[in-house]
């Protein structure tokens, strides 16, 4: 089995060591837009070589797309050129455009839509890890829409790294994002920028921060280059989870300013059960 894998940061990278190290397949072609990208993953031993685009595509029998979700339209209606019987699919923390991007295309079925949720604040060829995918959960959507064989290839891949799988309609799948990943994201943006802002002695910030303001603003640290885009894609379903974000805040702030403490502890108590959701899975 020869895989190709487009896109060599972290994720792409991760999946590399493990598709290989799993017996899924023995041979990974790598291509990336950034040439120390490539040059990197080589060194590490993350591919076996290094191919262009058409030739990596042509001489495959699965391709996976780990690029920006941005980039992933441009990327994904090149690869569908050069596909003949090959599978191809994408592990894009969106999913609604890229499926609607390829509705109309002549080799739609040879294409599975996933997201394999599992990431670090890292990024690029030298954050790749063995084993980060393992017993984490993979979402695939609108299986219907592909064929039988490429399914099943996909599903095959993703249960040899050790993933869970689920299936979602891609429109939901952006809406549940929205509410547990996306939020998470833009909160801890926020939350860093708030602490810069308003906390002039950095020495203080060293002194003080603790593992709940690390683990609080570790997202923060990701890269923005892969974050822009997801949140522009899914725009609509993120200004409504932080509608509903700012007016928990705001509940917050009220409660603080009347000294209504007794609401305030019910507040906490109420999300308090988010543990016991977390803890049921």
């Amino acid at each position: 089995m020869t895989v190709t894998i487009i896109g060599l940061g972290l994720i792409g990278g991760s999946m590399a060591l493990d598709l290989r190290n799993s017996g899924f397949c023995d041979t990974v072609i790598g291509v990336d837009s950034n040439k120390g990208h490539e040059k990197s993953a080589l060194a590490l031993n993350l591919v076996n070589k290094i191919l262009p685009l058409e030739e990596a595509v042509r001489n495959c029998d699965l391709v996976i797309v780990a690029v920006p979700v941005d980039a992933t339209v441009l990327v994904l209606a090149e690869v569908m050129k050069f596909v003949d019987k090959q599978v191809v699919t994408d592990v894009g923390s969106t999913k609604e455009l890229i499926v609607n991007s390829l509705a109309m295309n002549k080799n739609r079925g040879r294409f599975v839509a996933a997201h394999p949720i599992w990431g670090t604040e890292k990024s690029g060829p030298t954050a790749a890890l063995p084993g980060g995918f393992n017993n984490r959960l993979t979402v695939i959507c609108n299986k219907e829409e592909s064929d039988p064989d490429a399914l099943s290839l996909v599903e095959k891949m993703y249960k040899n790294i050790g993933m869970n799988i689920i299936y979602m309609d891609a429109l939901k799948h952006d809406i549940h994002a929205a509410y547990i990943s996306h939020i998470s994201h833009i909160t801890s943006f926020a939350l860093a920028l708030t602490v810069l802002e308003k906390e002039k002695e950095i020495e203080s910030i060293f002194q003080l921060a603790g593992a709940g303001f690390e683990s609080t603003v570790r997202l923060a640290k990701s890269n923005p280059d892969t974050w822009m885009p997801i949140f522009s894609q899914n725009k609509e379903n993120l200004l409504e989870v932080i509608d509903e974000h700012i007016l928990q805040l705001q509940n917050m702030k009220n409660l603080l300013e009347s000294g209504d403490y007794e609401a305030f502890h019910t507040l906490m108590k109420k999300a308090n059960q988010i543990g016991k959701v977390l803890e049921s899975r």
